[in-house]
């Protein structure tokens, strides 16, 4: 029996352990790792996971009720007069002045001056927004008359306004002509732009021109201000001194002139009170002024007082139904004497009027307004007229003629439209007699293609809506027809065959452009 101690082979390790058979074995070149059962994150080794439980939030105090004040009755009046009809200023709208009344009391309740303060004769907030807008006009005035002694060359001008034009640092005064260039002045870190710019007597032969220029006292900029002043002064060269000049109100001039007839000039200056008409005043002008045209119907003094009338409305902000009255009648008298520019004028008023609710005569100024783009050939404002218009309005006898109008000359429906030329509204008939000849012509030229070779001059009559034949034979005439009519036996006829050419070339004439003064 060998003994266990010299047999190469080990002895067999006990049941259920493992061990080595056969050959002793090295141990292995890695360490052994725990398999991973889920895919949570390892806890980490050696450390301690201490769970503190969260803060704890602390608690809000409960807002206090908000302290009562009780309002002195100072204060109290001085709010009722501030919401007083009489005290209201009708350039500042309520809300501005609300809020205006609520800092002045805010502020003196912060400052505990409630009790203290003298309500009975402290200003309005209307007041006190009046007077702000006041202070601010005088410092923009101020700076107006700064800016214009700075630019005929008062050297007592601020140095925050010369500061402002760059271009007058290049052309200053003679003592300062030598001084450094600015872009030498900015970079000192190195020489490099010695070396690309001109030297230093070069420099100053290339500055003597501008230095010359310079003596004058007169930059380029200063030099086009002046331009622009002679331009202005009828091509006269002003010599400015400031003067003293009256504030600018604030608020709408309230006129005190008491004549009735005054003379339209056309406003180069602030409106002065005493040369402007109160309400009362031009209304009693109005009276006047539609006696006289009556009377005497003289366009010329009509139209001049109208537009001095309208000039004080204006001035005075006045826009109520007095104003539509006088736009409305300056408007039709216009019509009635075929000035078609001072009525255009008028009816552009009358339609912001009419946005407002003020009254008057919507509907036959709107006919009006189809009528007059009609002549005009304007077809963008047309349609924009059309996309305003309401199904009520659509059946109002005047803007149906007018639409009546439109739809014929769009169909080219000629014996429709003179047979509404015939039976126009209100004054509607003078606003087509404007655009009517060009229209006869068309339908000559038509008539002569269709009939062949005469007609009657008693159909042309008919057809063209004229009054009588020898209103048809001398429109005829005036487009150098008179070798068109023909005597006959079933009486004067009308040589259509011959006459096709002529109204084609007078209605290309006619239809090739509209030109009105004052034209939207």
């Amino acid at each position: 029996m060998f003994s266990t101690m010299n047999s190469p082979w080990t002895v067999p390790p006990p049941p259920g352990t493992t061990g080595s058979y056969g050959y002793a074995q090295a141990p292995p070149a890695y360490h052994p790792v725990q398999v991973r059962q889920t895919f949570n994150q390892a806890p980490l080794p050696y450390s301690t996971i201490v769970q503190h439980p969260p803060p704890q939030p602390q608690p809000v105090e409960a807002p206090g009720q908000k302290k009562k004040i009780d309002w002195p009755q100072p204060v109290r009046n001085y709010v009722q007069r501030s919401f007083d009809p009489s005290n209201m200023i009708e350039n500042i709208p309520r809300s501005e002045m609300e809020a205006k009344l609520k800092q002045t009391i805010s502020a003196a309740t912060d400052e505990n001056t409630l009790h203290t303060l003298d309500w009975d004769h402290l200003l309005l907030p209307q007041q006190m927004i009046q007077a702000e807008r006041a202070l601010a006009a005088r410092s923009w005035q101020q700076d107006s008359v700064n800016l214009q002694m700075a630019s005929n060359g008062y050297s007592d001008v601020p140095q925050t306004l010369s500061r402002k034009r760059k271009s007058q640092e290049l052309g200053g005064n003679d003592e300062d002509s030598n001084a450094t260039p600015p872009w030498r002045n900015t970079n000192n870190r190195n020489g490099f732009e010695d070396r690309i710019t001109f030297p230093a007597d070069r420099f100053d032969k290339r500055q003597q021109p501008l230095q010359a220029d310079n003596s004058k006292g007169q930059s380029k900029l200063q030099k086009n201000l002046e331009k622009r002043q002679r331009r202005f002064d009828g091509g006269y060269k002003s010599s400015y001194k400031p003067s003293p000049s009256p504030e600018p109100a604030s608020g709408p001039v309230i006129g005190t002139c008491q004549t009735l007839e005054k003379q339209y000039f056309r406003l180069t200056s602030a409106p002065v009170p005493s040369q402007v008409r109160p309400e009362h005043i031009l209304r009693q002008t109005l009276e006047l002024l539609k006696k006289k045209w009556k009377k005497e119907a003289n366009y010329t003094y009509i139209c001049d007082q109208f537009k001095s009338l309208r000039q004080d409305l204006t001035v005075q902000r006045i826009k109520n139904d007095f104003t539509v009255t006088v736009y409305e009648i300056h408007a039709r008298i216009a019509l009635e004497k075929q000035d078609l520019g001072e009525y255009n004028q008028c009816q552009t008023q009358l339609r912001s009027l009419y946005a407002q609710k003020l009254g008057g005569n919507p509907v036959e100024f709107k006919a009006y307004r189809i009528l007059y783009f009609i002549h005009t050939s304007n077809r963008t404002a047309l349609n924009d007229v059309l996309a305003d218009l309401t199904q009520a309005e659509k059946e109002k006898k005047a803007i149906k003629h007018a639409l009546d109008v439109r739809s014929a000359l769009a169909l080219g429906n000629y014996h429709r439209f003179f047979r509404l030329y015939l039976d126009t509204p209100n004054m509607g008939a003078y606003l087509m007699d404007t655009f009517v000849e060009r229209e006869r012509l068309a339908a000559l030229a038509n008539m002569c293609r269709a009939y062949k070779p005469d007609v009657s001059l008693r159909f042309v009559t008919e057809e063209l809506g004229f009054e009588s034949d020898g209103d048809a034979a001398q429109f005829i005439f005036d487009h150098n027809g008179q070798h068109l009519l023909e005597e006959k036996d079933e009486g004067l006829r009308f040589l259509t065959g011959k006459a096709g050419q002529l109204f084609e070339s007078a209605k290309a004439e006619a239809f090739r452009k509209v030109d009105i003064k004052g034209q939207i």
